[in-house]
């Protein structure tokens, strides 16, 4: 009796430690599990009077017929090569002011095999088409962390333009170094991202986990081809004379 007690002991321990390896070990591969393809959903939220700040009568009727933000809804489809980054789709109540609608024609293309950037943009009247280096931007890593779309992000802060601050949350879960617009250079997808002086959001609602078809990651381009330099250059010559609209256009054109 007694023996058949021990060996029951000793069963049901082998039993217990099996259970806790098995659980420790299935814990353990999914912390380990990373995400190399899939499509991500963004919400983009901007401020449409940040620019209106004269108090005339004409200026505050503008601010009474179009609402203060608006937000649509951008994707960007992923391989553990390319990333191509577009609108999705408007929200369908939305008013936009001037130069506020987005265009379905723009998109963003990172390879990061070939470190290259394709950038496809219309602007007023012109559809440029620059082709350059990918973007090298110099990120500040934080230990403030928030969850976004179900994933730990950690902050991440650099500067465009020389002097406008951007604020990046990227998940190391997603190993691929991209996000939304031309931003990436961190080690993990940017699921949450903000420039404080346009008063412009973008934050992921939606993660999933269907690798994109070869045809969403190479899509038809068009445009007048051009390089960094050339298209700030362009721009500048713009947008000469238009004081804190043009400034503020600068900054928003150089995402």
């Amino acid at each position: 009796m007694v023996k058949r007690q021990e060996d029951f002991k000793y069963y049901f321990m082998k039993y217990i430690v099996f259970i806790l390896l098995l659980v420790s070990g299935t814990g353990a591969s999914a912390q380990s599990t990373f995400i190399y393809s899939g499509r991500i959903e963004y919400e983009r939220k901007v401020n449409q009077h940040l620019n209106l700040d004269d108090d005339s009568e004409w200026m505050l009727e503008i601010k009474k017929q179009y609402p203060k933000f608006v937000t649509d809804v951008y994707e960007l489809v992923f391989s553990p090569d390319v990333s191509v980054y577009k609108l999705a789709r408007e929200k369908q109540d939305n008013k936009y002011t001037w130069g506020g609608k987005p265009s379905s024609s723009d998109l963003v293309v990172q390879n990061y095999g070939k470190r290259q950037l394709i950038l496809q943009r219309d602007i007023f009247e012109q559809t440029y088409l620059l082709q350059d280096s990918l973007r090298n931007f110099e990120w500040r890593i934080t230990d403030e962390k928030r969850e976004i779309a179900g994933f730990d992000c950690r902050k991440a802060v650099t500067r465009i333009c020389d002097s406008v601050y951007v604020v990046a949350f990227y998940s190391d879960q997603i190993p691929v170094s991209s996000g939304p617009e031309s931003f990436g250079n961190l080690p993990g997808m940017i699921l949450g991202l903000a420039v404080p002086r346009l008063s412009i959001t973008w934050f992921a609602t939606r993660v999933e986990l269907t690798a994109p078809t070869a045809q969403l990651l190479q899509p038809s381009l068009k445009g007048k081809k051009t390089n960094w330099v050339k298209y700030n250059a362009d721009l500048q010559k713009a947008m000469k004379g238009w004081g804190k609209e043009g400034t503020s256009n600068m900054w928003k054109f150089s995402l």
